[in-house]
């Protein structure tokens, strides 16, 4: 039996790749935007251009424009004006749904309690709220999977990440809320991407492929010059894949905490990963263990992976 699984998003070209490997693979029920990589109507579009490109009938709910405190976030450039330049994806063949993303989420776990995980791949605003609107969600929920955070160095400041940074508060809410959390981190997730090499074979692929092959040659051509690295990353995905494949993933339990006082250290995810003792607590103590925690992942295990998953789009 396929995993039920709702994607919260805000593509973003690493997006793009987590829908179209998430639809091949899991039962994907619903997908909702957030604010975050560009403005909330641009991520929604390009949403339901992603859906429509892979032939992908899940429903999609637009959410939150703005973070908790209603501090915008500045726009990711990395990812082009529209937030996932780089090819000409259809027009979107349908409109969201009527429902916010809050609501939908709400809905969609007390339809699917106990089966369901949702992926948080941008900003936590929608979930935080709904968590606070229907505190049950927790308990309906089979699990979250987040791509964000780090262990070590950020991207949007030295420390921060940039979807935590994006809304300290709302991820904040979410990792105290005792939900059963698992966070793939930056550290993790920037080791993984598709190189020149991956980006020609997608090229070279189906009509599917094709258009990911030039949103990754866009994307791996900003990545050179921003930071010099010689391959496209494909963060989200990688808090996909462990439910497809197992092992290539592995995970800490351990305390996150949210920084969000710190003047130079806002947004910062302080993942406790020292060792625990047998009553889940690290040996001096910031508080319980409510997260796994990516520690190791077999980088090549999953580009390969998801790889063959936009190959195999006719």
């Amino acid at each position: 039996m396929r995993t039920k699984i709702v994607i919260d998003c805000d593509p973003g070209h690493d997006d793009a790749v987590a829908l179209l490997y998430a639809a091949k693979h899991l039962d994907l029920v619903g997908v909702t935007t957030c604010h975050g990589n560009n403005t909330i109507g641009n991520v929604t579009r390009n949403a339901l251009s992603v859906l429509t490109l892979g032939g992908i009938t899940a429903p999609l709910a637009q959410g939150c424009a703005d973070p908790l405190l209603g501090r915008k976030s500045q726009v990711a450039s990395v990812h082009g004006k529209t937030g996932l330049d780089g090819s000409f994806l259809p027009e979107p063949d349908r409109a969201p749904v009527a429902a916010h993303a809050v609501d939908f989420l709400i809905e969609t776990a007390h339809a699917h309690q106990g089966e369901l995980v949702l992926a948080v791949l941008g900003p936590a605003t929608n979930a935080a709220l709904a968590i606070k609107k229907e505190p049950r969600l927790v308990s309906w929920l089979r699990e979250i999977t987040i791509m964000g955070g780090s262990t070590g160095l950020g991207n949007i400041t030295p420390v921060a990440e940039f979807n935590i940074w994006c809304d300290p508060e709302a991820a904040a809410a979410l990792f105290a809320s005792r939900a059963r959390i698992r966070m793939v981190g930056l550290d993790i997730t920037n080791t993984v991407g598709f190189d020149p090499a991956g980006i020609d074979r997608l090229l070279a692929g189906g009509r599917v492929a094709h258009h990911v092959g030039e949103l990754m040659e866009f994307y791996l051509g900003r990545e050179l010059d921003r930071r010099g690295i010689a391959f496209a990353p494909i963060h989200d995905a990688c808090a996909i894949v462990p439910y497809v494949e197992e092992g290539l993933v592995e995970y800490r339990h351990c305390n996150v905490g949210i920084e969000l006082a710190g003047r130079l250290t806002r947004g910062m995810t302080v993942c406790d990963l020292r060792p625990l003792t047998p009553q889940g607590r690290a040996d001096r103590g910031v508080g319980e263990a409510n997260a796994y925690v990516a520690v190791r992942i077999d980088a090549k295990g999953v580009v390969a992976n998801v790889m063959e998953t936009l190959l195999s789009y006719s």
